[in-house]
């Protein structure tokens, strides 16, 4: 049986998602693992959220328990014996902490970075949010992705572009030897809001290569708020 590694609620996820072309992903689709599309659209998505109450392998450590990720990802599924598993494979993880980004290189290969980060949340007085802004630095800039809240939330459809982003339970992270490791994440499903006014504000080839450049300048084809909710990460189980 494997153990949980990560519990925490993910909260308050801004989600920019950029169509590309097929070709940019697949030298990065790990093994085991072929590249998902919704309704024959490839995707890559920025999405920014916060951590809160983490603890791994149960302990809370210091300092670590709050905090801020941003992300680049795209979208892939696995036949297995229960059926099409659906996940998703990170191209690069910016987070503020150190420890973090080891924990996670050392036990998944994932590819984090550690850059200074922080968060602007305007919320209504329900506590519902009206406007998101993720930011990071590096060198002496701050470079930030934003986007604000427009209508109700509501719970997308599974065939909904909404549920495809956001309807994902499984890693996948090719490692070292060329081989692929998967891990389970579960949570309840998001509720989402669509969002208007989506910023990007970065140089992508330096962020995430040159390869992704053309893609994530053009204008986001979408963009949604998810609420978030608890979410455990299950250990890494090798797959090829």
């Amino acid at each position: 049986m494997i153990r949980q590694f990560l519990t925490a609620e993910w909260r308050d996820l801004a989600m920019l998602n950029f169509e590309i072309a097929p070709d940019v992903l697949r030298p990065l689709v790990p093994a085991g693992t072929e590249l998902d599309a919704w309704q024959g659209t490839t995707c890559v998505s920025v999405v920014g959220f916060r951590f809160v109450s983490t603890r791994v392998l149960g302990v809370a450590v210091p300092r670590h328990v709050d905090f801020e990720e941003v992300n680049l990802r795209f979208y892939v599924r696995r036949r297995a014996a229960d059926g099409w598993r659906r996940g998703v494979v990170f191209v690069r993880e910016l987070v503020p902490r150190r420890l973090i980004a080891w924990v996670a290189r050392l036990g998944y290969n994932e590819p984090y970075r550690v850059l200074p980060m922080r968060h602007v949340i305007d919320r209504r007085m329900n506590g519902t949010p009206v406007r998101l802004r993720y930011e990071w630095r590096r060198g002496r800039a701050w470079e930030w992705l934003a986007l604000r809240v427009e209508g109700d939330a509501g719970l997308p459809g599974p065939e909904s572009e909404a549920g495809f982003i956001t309807e994902h339970y499984w890693g996948y992270t090719r490692q070292r030897d060329g081989g692929t490791v998967e891990y389970r994440v579960e949570h309840r499903p998001w509720r989402v809001w669509n969002a208007t006014e989506p910023e990007l504000r970065c140089d992508p080839a330096e962020l995430y290569g040159a390869p992704f450049a053309e893609a994530l300048r053009s204008r986001p084809r979408s963009a949604f708020v998810a609420e978030g909710s608890p979410v455990t990460v299950f250990g890494p189980r090798g797959l090829v």
